[in-house]
């Protein structure tokens, strides 16, 4: 059965990271199913029904999004919100559509990894951020499989921009074959 990724980014057309993982995972339609929630719901009204069969008729699940403010972008905030009902995600009454469903995160974090750790600049590790995710899908019966991240270089200035730009591009190519790796192996 084909892995459903939900793709929440708020400018996927300015987005490098997101952009590229995406045009990977295009690559094997026979594998991935790319649902992009900003371009199905650019008003923000949200087909729960759609959704819930869309993830029904699919194997994992994958939500991939940038880090927006510590946290996702309030479109797929309210995915969650809407979608994850009781009755279908939880509780009675066919509540148990996630039910021992593999689910993981493919994140992008515009700072460096060690700003996300006990004495980096944010004190906190990026796994303790997305702990609720975890805990939500703990709360559904789900099987978390935990989270791909690729951290970025906010704002390094100096040195050669040639340099930069080819390690940048190397370094952007091996995140997409690791996060597809990531993906494929859940």
């Amino acid at each position: 059965m084909k892995t459903l990724v939900i793709v929440t980014h708020p400018s996927i057309e300015t987005s490098v990271i997101n952009k590229r993982w995406v045009e990977e995972l295009k690559k094997y339609p026979e594998k991935f199913t790319v649902h992009e929630l900003t371009k199905v719901y650019p008003d923000g009204n949200i087909d729960v029904e759609k959704e819930q069969k869309l993830v029904e008729s699919h194997g994992n699940l994958v939500l991939q999004f940038p880090i927006y403010w510590f946290n996702c972008p309030p479109l797929l905030k309210k995915w969650f919100d809407d979608v994850l009902a009781y009755g279908w995600a939880y509780g009675s009454n066919g509540g148990d559509k996630l039910k021992n469903r593999k689910i993981a995160l493919g994140v992008s974090a515009g700072i460096k990894k060690e700003d996300y750790s006990k004495n980096g600049r944010y004190q906190y590790t990026l796994e303790q951020l997305l702990v609720p995710f975890e805990t939500t899908f703990l709360y559904c019966s789900a099987d978390y499989r935990s989270f791909f991240a690729f951290y970025g270089k906010e704002n390094e200035p100096g040195g050669n921009e040639q340099e930069e730009n080819e390690s940048g591009a190397s370094e952007l190519e091996k995140s997409a074959q690791d996060y597809l790796n990531f993906v494929d192996n859940l």
